[in-house]
């Protein structure tokens, strides 16, 4: 398992201590949400913070973007010091293709998806990603303490009800849940 708290949950005005604070954590990696206010509903950062982050945070930048294109963005993420880069399924028309231009720019790349999305989706994705993320929430919106527990719990049932890493059939992936 790795860690890798989100940059969201940093005060800001204190932006040099806290990436201090994960320089000295145990901390394996430093999460970076960005979004667009386009794809999902809030703005977070863009590359001037990432930039800065990169130069003070000694820790592998993973960079997930909650963007539509997220493609047109690959070298500038690149150039921004991330290691990871994370896509959404559902911002890419082509996700062959972008995740294809992340591992081209020598990062590692990833896909996420969102609460509705069937997991069986990234069946003929899977070979080629470093990383799933799996969204407990809709990206742009945060869950309290207490959702995070049950969205949690629910995807990780959604997970192993789609079996997607065992080479098994996929049918039953793209059924709803079981209330």
């Amino acid at each position: 398992m790795k860690v890798s708290p989100s940059l969201l949950s940093a005060d800001f005005a204190h932006l040099a201590e806290e990436l201090e604070f994960i320089n000295a954590s145990d901390a394996d990696m430093l999460h970076l949400d960005v979004m667009d206010g386009v794809f999902v509903p809030n703005i977070s950062f863009g590359f001037p913070v990432m930039k800065y982050v990169n130069k003070h945070c000694q820790k592998p930048l993973d960079v997930h973007l909650m963007i539509v294109e997220p493609q047109k963005f690959v070298a500038e993420v690149k150039d921004c010091g991330a290691e990871i880069m994370t896509v959404h399924y559902e911002a890419c028309v082509h996700l062959n293709r972008v995740i294809q231009q992340i591992h081209d720019a020598g990062m590692k790349a990833g896909v996420s998806i969102n609460p509705a999305t069937p997991v069986c989706l990234l069946k003929d994705i899977l070979q080629d990603v470093d990383l799933v993320l799996l969204m407990s929430v809709n990206p742009g919106r945060f869950a309290n303490r207490r959702q995070w527990r049950c969205r949690t719990e629910a995807c990780g049932r959604r997970a192993s009800r789609c079996k997607v890493f065992a080479p098994t059939p996929l049918s039953s992936c793209c059924q709803p849940p079981h209330a």
